[in-house]
């Protein structure tokens, strides 16, 4: 979550000792009147996190990635100054003329070594974009703002270091490593299980896992070696795993590596493993890679994993994008959508078929036009047109998409296409549409919040009561299931901005309260130390955001 930035310090009481949070809030300077469960890395860990049969839980997808998991970048990405000198070489022997200047020592050939300062050329860095006619089209943001995480924190989704005490944060926390006086964070984007954030000079920050480089940066780390015996004896009493070290690279804030200095980045987004970047003048650059259901699918049709950022060269006039798990939507200047990534659940918006899959990672138009808004799910996408019509398309098991399939919907694998109107909003005219994974959420102008989709882990923040029975699926006994029509949730301040995650949701109100719900057992929803699911939009209220001013929360897959 966020605040707008403040030129003091944090105010007393919301220091990180003292406050605790699952979710990342930011807010404005007060001087002024955007899911996945997390992919676990160990087998300790997955055990310890793991939420009861009951919970609706994704199939996990490891995110650990050995060394064949890279590929090498392609000619265009791998500039030739990456190439490494052989300084120590000793030169070939001088031949002896005749015999008598066979005495004479032999002179060595002088070798030129590269300076520290050669050596920093050589490192990596993306192109610049080259076009005619580059215009700007998009400004960055000015609004600085401080940042609060809460959530699980094992694998370095929080950002506030390698504490310990850093590992779970029950309540909103200020994060200590992005103050606004040198820093300056102006948006954020958070992923399944790591975050970005974009600074006031566009520089981009990123924290999290780093299996597939989505944080675009070097995060190799050597854990220190820890005498097994001595450690046995001091953890006798403990099951886990909370006193491990994790890497300081991945869990502090770090800047971007190879992005060239020449451009300007004004807008940042992050699906499962992949981070993306837009320039002010609507190119758009990329790094890490796509999944599927068998694994890692792939960053382009020649590239597995995109180790540094990336100039993909089908776009272009780009000035917003949503990701879903492992989806990608953008939006054109002209009103055009481009999708890409896993295609397998019709979130694309056009067939993929299987012996061609590799296709679908190059972006592509599908039809529609005159677009003002997009939004994403983790398997379903949508999109807003001038005239106000919602469309929706991908996966509609638990009727995500706000279109029920004549019965079809609630069985496995059920989808929606192609973008088909929602008619069931057509009432309404939609500033924000956002999903997590069975579920989805909307804002309307006058600041209703509609949700719809799945709900037994309370994702839509409907008591039972209230919910309208001839749009409610319910199971074998008698409980609610899910609900295909969009429905506006009661007893709410006027919203101005939900967030999604997996199975948990956070709204701000139009005052910068934030208001939370649905899986809670990892503390995402940010109500303390309960850990317990959340059924209808609760405050968040905690010394660190009482009197502050939030505008914006996004969610992971157990952290915020």
């Amino acid at each position: 979550m966020a605040r707008p930035a403040r030129s003091k310090a944090a105010p007393k009481g919301s220091s990180p000792s003292s406050t605790a949070a699952t979710a990342t809030t930011i807010a404005e300077s007060k001087s002024k009147s955007n899911g996945v469960v997390p992919r676990k890395r160990t087998a300790a860990a997955a055990s310890a996190s793991a939420p009861p049969a009951k919970k609706p839980v994704p199939n996990p997808r490891s995110k650990r990635a050995s060394a064949t998991n890279v590929a090498p970048s392609s000619k265009d990405d791998t500039p030739e100054n990456d190439m490494e000198v052989d300084a120590d070489a000793e030169p070939s022997a001088v031949s002896d003329r005749d015999s008598d200047i066979a005495e004479r020592p032999t002179k060595k050939a002088k070798v030129a070594r590269p300076s520290s300062a050669d050596v920093e050329l050589k490192k990596y860095v993306a192109p610049v974009p080259k076009a005619r006619n580059i215009k700007v089209i998009r400004e960055r943001s000015a609004a600085k703002m401080d940042i609060f995480v809460f959530g699980k924190g094992d694998m370095c989704e929080l950002g506030l270091g390698p504490d310990a005490k850093a590992r779970t944060v029950t309540r909103p926390r200020l994060n200590p490593f992005l103050p606004t006086d040198t820093v300056g964070v102006v948006q954020v984007a958070v992923g399944g299980m790591h975050t970005a954030v974009l600074t006031h000079d566009g520089k981009i920050l990123t924290w999290g896992v780093n299996d597939q480089n989505a944080l675009g940066r070097n995060t190799s780390w050597e854990a220190p070696e820890v005498d097994i015996d001595t450690a046995d004896a001091d953890n006798s009493d403990s099951d886990d795993d909370d006193d491990a070290q994790i890497n300081p690279l991945e869990s502090t804030p770090g800047p971007v590596e190879g992005l060239p200095d020449e451009v300007n980045i004004v807008s940042i987004a992050c699906s499962d493993s992949l981070t993306l970047a837009i320039t002010d003048t609507g190119f758009v650059y990329a790094w890490g890679t796509f999944r599927c259901s068998d694994g890692i699918l792939g960053f382009s049709e020649d590239q597995r994993i995109a180790i540094h950022p990336f100039l993909l060269p089908n776009l272009k006039n780009i000035v917003d994008i949503s990701a879903g798990v492992d989806h990608i939507l953008a939006l054109s200047s002209t009103g055009t959508v481009f999708a890409w990534g896993n295609g397998q659940q019709y979130q694309l918006g056009r067939r993929v078929i299987e012996r061609t899959r590799m296709n679908g990672l190059v972006p592509r138009e599908f039809g529609l036009k005159k677009i003002v808004a997009v939004g994403a799910g983790s398997y379903h996408s949508f999109a807003v047109d001038a005239s106000g019509r919602v469309w929706a398309w991908g996966l509609n098991q638990y009727g995500q998409c706000g279109i029920d399939l004549e019965g079809k919907t609630g069985e496995d694998g059920v989808a929606v296409p192609k973008p088909t109107i929602v008619k069931s909003l057509a009432k309404y005219k939609i500033v924000q549409i956002t999903g997590g994974e069975h579920h989805s959420a909307a804002v309307t102008d006058d600041g209703k919040l509609l949700t719809w989709g799945r709900l037994d882990a309370n994702q839509l923040g409907i008591k039972a009561e209230d919910l309208k029975s001839e749009y409610t699926v319910y199971d074998e006994h008698g409980k609610p299931r899910f609900i295909t029509e969009p429905t506006v949730v009661p007893n709410l301040p006027s919203i101005s901005k939900v967030a999604c995650g997996t199975h948990h949701n956070i709204a701000i109100d139009v005052y910068g309260k934030a208001h939370s719900w649905g899986f809670g057992e990892n503390f995402q929803v940010g109500q303390g130390p309960a850990g317990e699911d959340i059924l209808i939009p609760t405050l968040i209220d905690n010394t660190a955001t009482r009197n502050e001013r939030l505008i914006f929360a996004g969610c992971g897959g157990d952290h915020i």
